[in-house]
């Protein structure tokens, strides 16, 4: 299988375009930098940049299927510049890459999308169990991101294509994602929780979601799918958890709320939304994902159920 992926060096798609070349599919890339267009071995790189509504339309030729990650990151401060950034990039790219798609008026081999999405879209709760069936009512900066990311996706369904979003959780990796800030300050034995620590979170270890975008790519799903474990854990678990594997104390109580809320601005609803959300479908579809999670500092797999 061809297949076209967007955001290719990030995070989540380096570790896709290993696993998908190991597996032998042919890899095309879109980049939006033009000196980067050799930058991957074995794989093709194609100029794309979303904000001018330019994209280099070879990138689809004999491709079989698209995998979407391209969007700029949230962990930055949420500064209106920052915003705007967030949102553009993930539904200009979206926007262009289906528009892209349509008016090539089915000349094309492409039968499948696969689009990242979020968590983001559901709000902050304590007790509330989040399956795909959520109505959304956009009412923070978050959940109207993720809502008009979703909604661009949407106008692959008009180029004739299969579609699928996955709304990603945290996602854990030993090259960084949640759990490289967080081992710093544990390293030192300073770890601890945010506000009241008391906060869910729903994760999902990279190699699990890179298994998952190339099994909906293959298998051709559609519609939407949570891609996080079926354990969420809280976050004083999570931080007791990583310290005892990285063999260092925990005894610190949680930073105050109001003080992460002084250096984080806005963006301090990264540490304190709380949210469950549910891996049911995919499980349905035979799909067992790992629980425990390797800590890079130690060497070491922990697992973070409670004991």
């Amino acid at each position: 299988m061809r297949i076209l992926v967007s955001g290719a060096t990030g995070l989540v798609g380096q570790s896709l375009l290993e696993k998908a070349m190991q597996q032998g599919h042919q890899i095309h890339y879109l980049t939006t930098r033009k000196n980067q267009l050799n930058a991957i071995a074995k794989a093709q790189g194609f100029y794309w940049n979303p904000g001018k509504g330019e994209i280099d339309t070879q990138c689809f030729d004999g491709v079989d299927a698209i995998i979407h990650l391209a969007g700029a990151s949230i962990a930055q401060r949420w500064t209106k510049k920052n915003k705007k950034a967030i949102l553009d990039s993930r539904v200009e790219g979206t926007s262009l890459l289906a528009k892209s798609l349509n008016e090539l008026s089915g000349k094309h081999n492409i039968k499948q999308v696969v689009s990242a999405s979020a968590i983001g879209i559901y709000p902050s709760s304590a007790n509330a169990v989040y399956t795909e069936d959520y109505i959304a009512h956009p009412k923070t900066f978050l959940e109207k991101v993720v809502i008009q990311w979703e909604q661009a996706a949407d106008a692959f369904q008009t180029a004739g294509v299969g579609l699928c979003k996955l709304r990603i959780g945290l996602v854990l990796t030993k090259e960084g994602g949640v759990l490289g800030p967080m081992k710093i300050p544990t390293s030192f034995g300073l770890g601890a929780a945010f506000g009241t620590g008391k906060q869910m979170q729903s994760w999902i270890h990279v190699d699990d979601l890179v298994a998952l975008f190339l099994q909906a790519t293959a298998k051709g799903w559609e519609g939407i799918y949570n891609a996080v474990s079926p354990q969420p854990i809280s976050q004083n678990d999570f931080a007791k958890t990583l310290s005892k594997a990285m063999r260092r104390p925990y005894f610190l109580p949680a930073v105050p709320s109001a003080l992460i809320r002084l250096v984080a601005g806005e963006m301090s609803v990264l540490v304190f939304n709380s949210q469950q959300v549910s891996a049911k479908k995919f499980s349905k579809r035979g799909l067992s994902l790992r629980t425990p999670i390797y800590c890079p500092p130690c060497n070491l797999y922990f697992n973070l159920k409670k004991e």
